[in-house]
């Protein structure tokens, strides 16, 4: 084992990630995984929930402090009815079956996107995790949902805009780093790593602005069968990485 790999070992064994604070997760494959076996697409989609807490609970103990995964896009609204509501369903039954012990465990849960065309049931519900989780500080679980990449960046230049007009904020003062306060993410740090499982090689409109210098690991695992050991294969690929944001090397020529 070289020193580095040691160093990291370490790291993760006193609860730390060194260089590496926040993991976002393209959960992809549910349906092929659900094919595969002869089952309907909502089977797939429950045993996806089943692969959400084992990562959320393998997140925490390996060190990460900020997890954000893409659970349902803008353009999902374009799949049948029926699959739609059943993924609204899993997320009810996921905040309604561990919003308890997320809470006593000190995970602050967040859902990003729009609450526009939410079922009633479902925003209620939404805003109650995140009213009974607001003052964790432990661990940040955000869920994006109904969220779109394109479509954040959009809102946050209208709440530039708005901003601007008002004299809450000076053209000049506009930069990078003011105009990322307006995102969803807005209080988080970007994702150091960006993992998408099911062999599939896009970020299909997630984080788009936030991804700019996450490195990227693509997956052939089905989110289903996604666990401890594959969160670790791909933490493992990224302490690989050299991180420069656009620099050299130290010593290159």
């Amino acid at each position: 084992m070289s020193a580095a790999s040691a160093s990291d070992v370490t790291s993760v064994v006193s609860g730390q990630q060194p260089g590496l604070s926040h993991v976002a997760i393209i959960m992809d494959g549910n349906g092929r995984w659900a094919k595969s076996r002869g089952l309907p697409r909502a089977a797939g989609h429950e045993r996806g929930v089943e692969a959400l807490r084992r990562t959320v609970e393998a997140a925490g103990e390996l060190g990460i402090r900020y997890l954000t995964v893409f659970s349902f896009s803008t353009e999902n609204w374009r799949r049948p009815a029926a699959e739609v509501n059943a993924l609204f369903g899993l997320l009810k039954a996921y905040v309604q079956r561990d919003l308890a012990r997320l809470t006593q465990e000190g995970v602050r849960i967040r859902i990003i996107g729009l609450r526009d065309g939410l079922p009633d049931d479902v925003a209620v519900l939404v805003e109650k995790a995140e009213r009974e989780t607001a003052a964790n500080s432990k661990f940040f679980l955000t869920i994006a949902f109904n969220y779109g990449g394109r479509e954040d960046i959009a809102r946050a230049a209208r709440g530039v805009a708005e901003a601007v007009a008002s004299g809450g904020l000076k053209p000049d003062d506009v930069n990078e780093k003011s105009f990322a306060g307006f995102l969803d993410t807005g209080s988080m740090p970007d994702p150091d790593l960006l993992i998408r499982t099911s062999g599939e090689y896009r970020l299909s409109n997630f984080l788009l602005w936030q991804c700019a210098y996450s490195e990227l690991v693509f997956m052939d695992v089905l989110w289903p069968d996604f666990d401890r050991a594959c969160l670790e294969e791909a933490l493992a690929k990224f302490h690989e990485r050299e991180r420069r944001f656009g620099a050299v090397s130290p010593g290159a020529a």
